[in-house]
């Protein structure tokens, strides 16, 4: 897939029962993220992450659900280590999002989330960590692959979703490293009469060697 796709619609059972992937998301933005197996290291600490965060995704409007090649019943037992894991009482809590089973991995397969280098038991190849951030629209507005063997940074994610919210409503960029309620960057395309119209609070210029006026910051609208 690529950036601006219509992501692909799929049902598939899940630990919040059967799930249709766009009726789950409605008019939320999206993620999906997939590990590759129940009861491994790596993966207990990411989805314990990505529940301590899950307050954090909902006040942004966004929806996550995790994949992993298991089944429903090895997900419930899971999670239980994964609360644990969050120093949480597992035998009155669940996790807040739901774990899609893909037990014959044709989801996995199927939207490219395999990693050609990490291989099971039986020499098939692991489930990548894929993330997939969808927008309102369905439309694939970002991906990230990492290899079986290195763990996401959910923090990141939480960035990259700020950048993607503000981007899509307004017409400005962020920068390398850049926060919210830091200053973003005016497109280099936009007209000085245009871009002081659009951003009232002022907008400066970094000097280049260049001579070339293209790096011009403003307030984060």
């Amino acid at each position: 897939m690529l950036l601006g796709d219509m992501f692909p619609d799929f049902e598939a059972e899940s630990t919040h029962g059967k799930i249709t992937l766009h009726e789950f998301l409605g008019d939320s933005w999206g993620i999906l993220f997939s590990h590759p197996r129940d009861y491994t290291p790596v993966c207990t600490t990411e989805l314990g992450r990505a529940a301590r965060l899950h307050g954090e995704f909902s006040k942004r409007g966004v929806k996550i659900i995790a994949l992993s090649v298991d089944s429903v019943e090895d997900h419930h037992g899971w999670a239980k280590d994964i609360l644990a894991y969050n120093c949480e009482e597992s035998t009155c809590c669940s996790l807040p999002f739901p774990i899609i089973a893909d037990s014959k991995r044709e989801l996995a397969v199927a939207l490219g989330m395999l990693d050609p280098d990490e291989k099971d038991k039986d020499g098939r190849s692991l489930t990548a960590r894929c993330v997939f951030i969808i927008g309102p629209d369905k439309r694939l507005k970002l991906s990230l692959l990492y290899p079986a063997t290195t763990g996401r940074n959910f923090d990141e994610i939480l960035r990259v979703v700020d950048s993607l919210q503000l981007t899509a409503g307004t017409s400005v960029a962020t920068c390398a490293d850049w926060k919210p309620g830091d200053c973003v960057m005016v497109p280099p395309d936009m007209s000085e009469g245009e871009a002081a119209s659009l951003f009232p609070a002022g907008i400066y210029t970094k000097d280049l060697p260049s001579g070339r006026k293209y790096l011009r910051y403003t307030p984060q609208p």
